[in-house]
């Protein structure tokens, strides 16, 4: 469906390839033609990509992680939790900066299969959009399901990708694109509003954040800042704020500072709470995470 070649690394922008990547699994070697994939841990990196001839779907896995964007002369940038979505369409040169560690799954649809399907719906002179910090389900899932592909290795799935690769190219071509419903971004004040906040928490780490203490920074009221605050970031306050703490310790944790130090100076009540939180965020110990980095 996408070609007689297998998609693989080498045509991508090499994002994939750089130095502190660490690679969880990838379709290359399933004969996959239509779509390249791989779930990694990215580490912090600033670069400018040059463009390619297939557009990007990058899904976040966990956070939150703040993503700065350039595109020509324009910049943006967003903090990003789990189910985010950056959609790079193809042909497009990139700047792109990473401020934390992140387990992400990158997506790369060949144009070829958007430019099928896009005949196929009838759907002449559309364009793919840039995409920073969306949220789409639908798109999600099928993400996911790609991810569960890779991860089986699957001699035989290449059949299913292609299948996966057409249904990701529909939603695209119907929510990402020039042709679809015009979306209408949250007001200035509320998305300065949730601005205030996040830079507040990640300044104020070390200290007693109560969310009463983070509405009023917010000006946005109880029930309404929740509600806004989800919605840009797709957690609620505390689990943001527990998510921006553990990434701090996983910092210093690297920096080899006693647990007990790190616990107080990242925020936590104790050195068991930050066990707790630690574990619940990424499913290992402060100290396990520790071994593992240092392995």
């Amino acid at each position: 469906m996408g070609g007689n070649n297998e998609f693989v690394v080498a045509e991508t922008h090499g994002i994939l390839t750089r130095r502190g990547v660490k690679l969880r699994c990838r379709s290359e070697g399933l004969g996959w033609t239509s779509l390249y994939a791989s779930a990694q841990r990215e580490s912090p990196f600033d670069g400018v990509f040059a463009a390619r001839p297939d557009p990007l779907i990058v899904l976040h896995l966990d956070g939150p992680a703040e993503v700065t964007r350039k595109l020509g002369d324009s910049e943006a940038r967003r903090v990003m939790g789990p189910g985010a979505l950056f959609i790079l369409p193809g042909g497009t040169d990139v700047g792109l900066k990473l401020d934390h560690e992140l387990e992400s799954l990158h997506i790369y649809l060949r144009q070829s299969v958007i430019d099928r399907v896009a005949a196929e719906l009838g759907l002449v002179d559309v364009e793919l959009v840039p995409c920073l910090g969306v949220r789409d389900p639908l798109l999600e899932q099928l993400a996911l399901s790609v991810w569960e592909l890779i991860e089986k290795r699957d001699a035989n799935s290449s059949q299913h990708a292609d299948y996966i690769a057409q249904l990701m190219a529909a939603r695209m071509l119907r929510a990402h694109s020039s042709q679809a419903p015009r979306w209408r971004p949250a007001p200035r004040r509320v998305s300065e509003a949730i601005r205030r906040v996040t830079e507040h928490m990640e300044v104020n780490l070390g200290e007693s954040l109560a969310v009463q203490q983070l509405e009023r920074i917010s000006g946005l009221g109880p029930r309404r800042f929740s509600s806004e605050f989800k919605k840009a970031t797709g957690m609620s306050p505390h689990r943001y704020l527990m998510a921006l703490r553990v990434e701090r310790a996983k910092l210093m944790l690297q920096q080899r500072e006693p647990i007990a130090e790190i616990a107080v100076a990242c925020g936590f009540a104790h050195q068991e709470h930050l066990t707790n939180v630690f574990r619940r965020f990424t499913s290992v110990t402060p100290g396990a995470y520790r071994r593992d980095i240092a392995a």
